[in-house]
């Protein structure tokens, strides 16, 4: 064992990721068995030593390895969704390999104590929702947030569905009676933010500054269309909120079936039938899951106890857009959450709030209304070119909190340290914002 892989690189979830190497590139080749769920893959991943070492631990849960290739391997063990791979030579630090990994099985979510998440069969389809730590139930991967990668991503399965995976399509051809897909995501994404999203979806463009388009089921194209009508408007809303749009397209997935709750991913976004109307509960997700790619994908926390900085941003995305779209405004909804929030338990802590809590709805409110501290401290043009040139300069890099008020502090001149010690390192509400 690595000795920077006896202690969990998130304490949140531990068992995965190892800190001593990083993945720059994975190459995903699989073939995806609808009728019984069963999936095939090769994926290579190009691999950076970030010291020496003589071992590799891979994140890989449940499947099985079928081979391992592309470095001389003395031996390897697969138990406990870690794949342990004893080299015969040694990497030096800085030095770069391929490692190639086959592997075959029925992929099942991964349980931890944060949550299950990963790869699940659906009726009639498949869908990866892998947040926070179900990328290893579909492909073998260094599972942390702060090894950001590219993808290329291809998906071979049954002619009559449709293939959704992060980035570009740049190809998709017949070849012995199935379909392959082929996606590439050029942007550097964390593994939790990768998907495959397969259904008998028909593809429907919208019109936006981006390619914008949703993949949805033929009988629910009407309701579609209606309930995401806005999607363009509030894309080009946060382009001029957040600064451009960091990704190449904009896909919004929408599964045959009920979803608790929709999710992002990198480039895209999935939905259940649910959220097809134009109530505000369904509109203000629109907003959320699509302003998650500045603020949680292309600007991605180091690990899970700063999940505020996603969610309490996504959160006030919605507010925002409440205002644009002629709801209440911003301070409105800052005063009806802060309401709520009195009348729960003072017993979360933000910047740390426990395994328990990660996705705790108080997580959303109260981060929400820490950023809506800042703009009241920094003021609206200083507070929205700060976040601007914050997504500008951590644009598919990893951030920490203390970074986030290092960051606005040196940008503004106007420190914001008493604010956060307030709203995210203590437990007691601090007044509403004004």
């Amino acid at each position: 064992m690595s000795p920077l892989s006896k202690s969990p690189v998130d304490p949140y979830l531990p068992g995965h990721g190892d800190a001593s190497y990083e993945v720059t590139h994975y190459d995903l080749d699989l073939d995806y068995a609808i009728e019984n769920n069963n999936l095939a893959g090769k994926a290579t991943l190009h691999i950076r030593a970030c010291k020496k070492l003589d071992e590799l631990v891979v994140d890989l849960h449940a499947l099985k390895v079928v081979k391992i290739s592309g470095v001389r391997v003395a031996r390897y063990t697969h138990r406990d969704s870690r794949l342990r791979i004893k080299l015969a030579k040694e990497l030096a630090k800085g030095e770069e390999i391929r490692l190639t990994v086959a592997y075959r099985g029925v992929p099942v979510p991964v349980k931890d104590e944060v949550g299950d998440a990963g790869w699940e069969e659906l009726t009639d389809g498949a869908i990866v929702a892998a947040q926070p730590g179900g990328a290893p139930s579909w492909f073998p991967c260094n599972d942390r947030t702060s090894n950001k990668a590219t993808y290329t991503i291809t998906v071979a399965t049954h002619p009559d569905y449709l293939v959704v995976c992060n980035g570009i399509r740049t190809a998709s051809r017949r070849r012995a009676g199935r379909v392959v897909w082929t996606y590439e995501q050029r942007e550097p994404m964390a593994p939790y933010l990768a998907t495959v999203q397969i259904g008998r979806y028909v593809e429907v463009p919208q019109s936006a500054d981006v390619p914008m388009s949703g993949a949805v089921p033929p009988a629910r194209l009407t309701a579609f269309e209606r309930a995401f009508a806005d999607q363009p408007a509030m894309l080009e809303f946060f382009t001029r909120l957040f600064g451009p749009y960091p990704f190449d397209v904009y896909r919004v997935v929408v599964t045959d079936e009920p979803l608790e709750i929709p999710l992002e991913a990198q480039s895209l976004s999935i939905f259940g039938t649910n959220f097809l109307n134009r109530g505000w509960d369904a509109q203000r997700l629109i907003a959320h899951e699509l302003s998650h790619q500045w603020f949680g994908n292309a600007v991605t926390m180091h690990s899970l106890k700063d999940i505020w900085l996603h969610e309490g941003f996504a959160c006030y995305a919605e507010w925002l857009w409440s205002q644009e779209s002629g709801g209440p405004s911003t301070n409105e909804r800052a005063a009806e959450h802060h309401a709520g929030l009195t009348r729960k338990p003072q017993d979360l802590l933000l910047g740390d709030p426990g395994q328990a809590n990660v996705f705790d709805d108080r997580v959303y409110k109260r981060g929400a209304l820490t950023v809506h501290a800042v703009r009241k401290r920094l003021g609206d043009s200083c507070f929205f070119s700060m976040l601007q040139d914050w997504v500008k300069a951590y644009n598919g890099k990893n951030v920490s909190t203390q970074e986030f008020v290092a960051f606005a502090g040196e940008h503004s001149g106007v420190r914001i340290d008493d604010l956060i010690d307030a709203w995210v390192y203590a437990l007691p509400l601090p007044p509403l914002p004004r």
